[in-house]
């Protein structure tokens, strides 16, 4: 059986991911959890788009659908609402320093975060409450060592 080269390493990055999302945390950081999968998700959009596309964020989109026990297919739109610019754009986007990446990373969470809302708000009518928006700053401020991280980890293990 033939696997691509880094695609158990790749994999694993994305359990990785969604095992932070519902790893517990104590009450005080709880609201400042960082949007893991959005953020790996962005890493490898912008690190390799032609191994990483949309149709992987579409199943990792329902498998965050699953995990977090929302209605099916909210994570998935969401996520490949961020996808699609930063796929469109990665060239450009990695040309930035990390602080540029990491307004541009806040943004996207932050539309991420606004569509995952609306959608909860429309089929579940979901009450709007301002520490909902939190993973947006604490997500900003921790990209670039995700960045350096998973740059490192991609060099490690030859994920290309």
């Amino acid at each position: 059986m033939w696997i691509k080269a880094g695609l158990f390493h790749l994999l694993l990055s994305y359990v990785l991911a969604m095992v932070l999302m519902v790893m517990p945390l104590p009450a005080l950081l709880e609201p400042w959890r960082p949007d893991w999968l959005s953020l790996v998700i962005i890493y490898w959009l912008l690190a390799i788009p032609h191994r990483v596309g949309f149709g992987t964020v579409l199943i990792l989109g329902l498998l965050a659908d699953i995990l977090m026990g929302s209605v099916f297919g909210i994570y998935a739109i969401a996520l490949l609402l961020i996808a699609y610019p930063t796929v469109r754009h990665y060239q450009r986007i990695r040309n930035y320093s990390l602080t540029q990446q990491a307004i541009i990373v806040g943004i996207l969470v932050l539309v991420k975060r606004a569509v995952v809302y609306e959608l909860e708000h429309v089929l579940n009518d979901a009450v709007f409450h301002l520490p909902y928006l939190y993973p947006v700053i604490s997500s900003a401020i921790i990209w670039p060592w995700i960045y350096l991280i998973m740059r490192k980890y991609r060099r490690r293990y030859l994920i290309r």
